[in-house]
C-alpha cells in the first residue's frame, strides 16, 4: 500500500465526517479536495448552513493534505473566515500546502459553492510528528 493509499484509507475512516456526509474527492502530496452535499440537517436556526459544517469540511481537507507526505500531522492552529452564507447545493473545500518543513506545515483551504463562488477561507498549521 502506497503512502497516499494509506492516508486515503485513514481519512475515509473518519466516522464524524461520514456521519455528516463529507467525501474525499481527491488527494495528492500537499493537496486534498473534499465536499459535502447540503441537506436540512446542516442548517442553523437562521436556515443557513451552520458554521461548524464549513469548519469540519475544511479541517477534513486540511488533515488529508497535511498527512499526505507520510508523516503524521496534527493541527496546532487554525482559523476560518466566513465570506458568504449558503443554503443548498454542494460545498467543496480545496486544501493546498503553503509550506512544509520538518516540524510545521501551513495550509490554505478555500471553500466554494456550486457556482464556484468563494464562501469561506480556512488557514491551518500542522505539527508534523516523527
Amino acid at each position: 500500500m502506497t503512502n497516499l493509499e494509506k492516508i486515503k484509507k485513514e481519512t475515509l475512516d473518519d466516522k464524524f465526517s461520514q456521519f455528516i456526509g463529507i467525501t474525499l474527492d481527491e488527494i495528492e502530496e500537499g493537496r486534498a479536495v473534499a465536499s459535502v452535499v447540503i441537506n436540512e440537517n446542516h442548517y442553523n436556526g437562521l436556515g443557513i448552513v451552520q458554521g461548524g459544517l464549513y469548519f469540519t469540511l475544511a479541517d477534513y481537507a486540511f488533515a488529508a493534505a497535511a498527512n499526505s507526505r507520510g508523516k503524521a500531522a496534527v493541527a496546532i492552529r487554525c482559523s476560518i473566515s466566513f465570506i458568504k452564507p449558503i443554503k443548498e447545493g454542494k460545498l467543496t473545500a480545496i486544501a493546498e500546502e503553503v509550506s512544509c518543513g520538518n516540524r510545521l506545515a501551513i495550509y490554505d483551504v478555500k471553500m466554494y459553492n456550486e457556482e464556484n463562488e468563494l464562501v469561506a477561507n480556512y488557514n491551518g498549521t500542522a505539527f508534523r510528528k516523527d
